[in-house]
């Protein structure tokens, strides 16, 4: 298989066949939900309608917080083709790093995004600004920005506020698809003959009543797309 074709896979009648990203992070306050979703739609809009966004927090009522929010969730990890994952903050958000390692269980390509400029972890020598245990995962890239610098990059500049905040979410954005690009290029540890009984044990893990939003059948449709998509 070529890079080409790894890296743009293409449907039956020549169009580029779209991969779906999960955005995990935070989805607590106005400014993490607004955040959330301007900056999934410019990655987007950047990778060309290649990767679309699925956000997890337009699906929620925010009224009741229980089990099913959790399976839901896990469901759409399933579902998407690859995570990206805010890890902002002065310490990283325990759901956000949950759905990621559920995402690595399943092979899927990762990307571990930090805008934030204050160093929160125990790695030295160059290492992540996060805790060690989330670092070192395969299909999996790192993209570590400083938004108070790119922020006078972008926002000193002439221009609506707008225009400005399209420039500065573009510097942000470039790079995650070009990561997501990489990760997803990268070739998966998982065997395409091991995928499905691999999927129903990472399903019997969530433990509950998890199995019944994802049946063999099913397990196995969504395997099957993600191979035609070169994912597996």
């Amino acid at each position: 298989m070529s890079e080409h074709s790894r890296l743009s896979p293409h449907a039956a009648d020549g169009g580029t066949v779209p991969r779906r990203f999960y955005f995990a992070g935070a989805l607590f306050s106005c400014r993490e939900l607004i955040g959330n979703a301007v900056l999934a739609e410019r990655i987007g809009q950047l990778s060309g309608g290649r990767w679309l966004p699925l956000l997890p927090q337009e699906a929620e009522s925010g009224a009741e917080r229980s089990i099913e929010i959790r399976d839901h969730d896990l469901e759409l990890l399933f579902r998407c083709d690859a995570l990206i994952a805010n890890f902002d903050g002065p310490d990283l958000d325990s759901g956000t790093v949950a759905e990621f390692l559920y995402a690595k269980m399943l092979d899927l390509p990762a990307v571990l995004l930090r805008t934030d400029f204050r160093f929160c972890g125990d790695q030295r020598n160059g290492g992540d600004p996060w805790n060690l245990m989330c670092s070192g995962y395969p299909r999996t890239r790192s993209v570590v920005l400083d938004a108070m610098a790119l922020y006078r990059e972008h926002f000193s500049c002439h221009g609506s506020i707008e225009e400005r905040s399209t420039r500065y979410l573009g510097a942000i954005a470039a790079p995650v698809v070009a990561a997501l690009d990489a990760a997803a290029a990268e070739p998966a540890w998982l065997a395409r003959t091991d995928a499905p009984a691999h999927y129903r044990r990472v399903v019997r893990s969530a433990g509950g009543d998890f199995a019944k939003r994802l049946p063999d059948e099913e397990i196995d449709r969504l395997i099957a797309g993600k191979i035609g998509r070169n994912l597996l």
